[in-house]
Formats: structure tokens, C-alpha cells, sequence
């Protein structure tokens, strides 16, 4: 059976939407990072961010394509943000989620620019690729969506700390749902790719993010360091078919037909990093959906001993692949 297919798409289809971009305050002094702001949803919330005046930092692995992303940037901000009086500030900050020592270079890098960080978008993130491992022999997907920002969020957790009020914003997804109740995360196996699809590996690794945005909410609970999760919606973009298969194809253009554009996609972690609800009633470890809905995500992201064993496991990750 298909993942996707076991997944509560109605949570997504029956709420109202909560948030606009003619809501996002003026951002003039914030200083924001977004990973994976190239493409997508990190480039729509990229866009939102500078627009409102935030000094946004591009976390991309590839220069080229982060100033292309620029370029394309400066005049879509100009034209959908005319009240914006000074020019959009947008820089680089090479990023390789795959690689934990580079991963800490970049966060280190941005920490050496003196600058305060008001908001973190952990925003990129590896589709559903085939097994793989990643240059620390890590199985790749979990390696991005997971170990990768955990380590770039710890390095720059102190600066976050210091610039409080201050955002983490982890983009997870709906498929989190869909993993064995009574496993969750085998980290014993996370390398074997025998034990799982690459589906399941996805959804293994969205899970992660459920789970270390409630683990980090509970660590600075005693700071002004919001830190909350979100599934964005459906884009087309995602929804390819896994086959050649009519049920497959069938499947994949009902679902975009009730997809989301990008704009709307992001609208739910814009919500998160920007508006002034979240500090209002003091928004911590939680998990929304399109758009800017609420709701309990699966029992297993909600297990405490899970999340606990998790952050346990990235720490040791950390410890044995960071070079000194």
C-alpha cells in the first residue's frame, strides 16, 4: 500500500486558513536564516522574510543556485513588497546537511558575523530519494531531514538564546504518520536498508523533526526561544508517481489536485516565525498544519522517551563524527 494513502489528508483539507502574508509584522532588524531557501517553500519563505525587512541569510549547499535565487528574489520583493523602503537584504551561507563537520563550519561561520538571530527556518530537507549513505555514513535521508539541522540548530543555539525573542521553526510533514506504532525509530537498523522503503525512510526522518522540536522546546523553555513544527501541504512538485501503474498515476493527480501552490504552503511556518500569536500565548513544542492550525501530531511524536532517546542518539552522532 501506498504511504501516502494511509495519511489523514482531511486535516489538512477542513481547516481554516489562519495566516496571510498581509499579516506578517514589519520584520526591519530581524535577522533571519532559511535553509534551503533556493527552491520551493525556502524560497517563498525567504521572499516573505525579506519582504517584510528581515535580513535573510540563504542556507544552500550550492552558491550558484543561491544567488540565481537571489537575482530572481530582488525584483519579485520589489514588486510584491512596494512599502519596503530599503533594499532586500539576502546573503549566502554555504550549507551541506549531508556532511555534520560542514554543517557545523556553516552555522560557525554565520556565528563569526557578530550578528543576533531572531529566526531559523529548517526548512531543507531530502524527498524520497533511494538508500544511500552520507559522508558520515549516515542512511542520507535521516542524515539531512534530521542529524544535519540538529547539529546546525545546536551550534547556533546560544546566538538564538542571546537574540530572544527568537524562532526555530522545524518543517516536518504529515507523513510522519506513517511508521510502525510499536517502532517509531529503530536507530539499531537506521543503516539497513532491508528494514525499510524509501517511503518509510522519509516518514522516519520527518518523524525526527517532530520529535527534536518538542525535545529543543523543552530545553529552552526557561528562555524566550519559540520553537515549534509544521507540515506545509501538498505542492505538485512533491507528488510524483512512484510507478508506472494507473492507480499510481490516478492517485498522484487527485492529489495534486488538491495540492497547494508554494505561496500557500508556506504560509503555516511563516506563521511560526513571524507572527506575534506565537509569543502571545507562548507557542512551544507544538505542531501545525495548513494553515496555521494546531493539532496533536501521531502518539509517537508525542512520546517523551522517544524524543529523549532520539536527542540521545544525535548527541552521540555528534560526538563521533565532529572533528575537534
Amino acid at each position: 500500500m501506498n504511504m501516502f494513502s494511509q495519511l489523514a489528508f482531511w486535516k489538512t483539507y477542513f481547516t481554516p486558513d489562519r495566516y496571510s502574508i498581509a499579516q506578517i509584522p514589519d520584520l526591519t532588524g530581524k535577522v533571519a536564516i532559511v535553509t534551503g531557501a533556493n527552491t520551493g517553500l525556502g524560497y517563498t519563505t525567504m521572499v516573505a522574510l525579506a519582504g517584510r525587512g528581515a535580513h535573510v541569510f540563504l542556507a544552500c549547499r550550492s552558491q550558484k543556485r543561491a544567488f540565481a535565487a537571489i537575482d530572481s528574489a530582488l525584483p519579485e520583493i520589489r514588486s510584491k513588497y512596494p512599502s519596503l523602503t530599503t533594499a532586500p537584504k539576502l546573503e549566502f551561507l554555504e550549507l551541506d546537511l549531508m556532511d555534520v563537520n560542514k554543517t557545523q563550519q556553516a552555522a560557525k561561520e554565520f556565528l563569526r558575523k557578530g550578528l543576533p538571530l531572531h529566526i531559523l527556518v529548517c526548512n531543507a530537507g531530502g524527498r524520497v530519494v533511494p538508500f544511500e549513505l552520507s559522508a558520515d555514513g549516515i542512511e542520507s535521508t535521516f542524515a539531512v531531514n534530521h542529524i544535519g539541522h540538529f547539529v546546525f540548530t545546536i551550534t547556533l543555539l546560544d546566538r538564538l538564546k542571546i537574540s530572544q525573542p527568537s524562532r526555530v521553526v522545524m518543517i516536518s510533514s504529515i507523513a510522519h504518520e506513517a511508521f510502525p506504532p510499536r517502532v517509531g525509530i529503530d536507530f539499531d537498523t537506521l543503516n539497513d536498508s532491508t528494514k525499510t522503503t524509501d517511503l518509510s525512510r522519509y516518514g522516519r526522518s520527518k518523524l525526527a523533526n517532530v520529535l527534536f522540536a518538542k525535545a529543543l522546546a523543552r530545553r529552552v523553555a526557561s528562555y524566550n526561544v519559540y520553537v515549534n513544527a509544521c507540515h506545509p501541504g501538498f505542492i505538485p512538485q512533491f507528488l510524483v508517481p512512484q510507478d508506472d501503474s494507473w492507480k499510481e498515476w490516478f492517485d498522484c493527480i487527485v492529489k495534486r489536485a488538491v495540492a497547494l501552490t508554494a505561496e500557500e504552503a508556506a504560509l503555516t511556518q511563516l506563521y511560526l516565525a513571524t507572527s506575534p500569536e506565537i509569543e502571545e500565548r507562548d507557542v512551544r513544542g507544538k505542531y501545525f498544519i495548513p494553515v496555521a492550525n494546531e493539532i496533536e501530531p501521531t502518539a509517537l511524536a508525542r512520546n517523551e522517551q522517544l524524543q529523549e532517546k532520539l536527542w540521545t542518539f544525535s548527541e552521540d552522532i555528534v560526538r563521533v563524527k565532529i572533528k575537534a
